[in-house]
């Protein structure tokens, strides 16, 4: 990683980078996911529940992910 290198980011600073791009990687899942499926299937959920109920705690747990990145870069900085 190059251009994150010469940004010269403590290893603490790096962590919380890579936690940012975790919780901002799973936003607004949907069928595609695999996780989606085993979910629905293991709760018994219908398509239209499992994308409302599924879709709705990634899109919380991927922001806040996020945000705890984001809080801890700058209180690591």
């Amino acid at each position: 990683m190059p251009v994150i290198e010469q940004l010269n980011y403590s290893g603490a600073q790096m962590a919380a980078l890579s936690i940012c791009i975790a919780g901002g990687s799973i936003v607004v899942s949907h069928v595609n996911d695999a996780g989606f499926w085993l979910f629905g299937k293991f709760t018994g959920a219908t398509e239209a529940q499992t994308l409302k109920t599924w879709t709705l705690m990634e899109t919380i747990l991927g922001t806040t992910g996020a945000i705890v990145g984001m809080i801890a870069f700058t209180l690591l900085s």
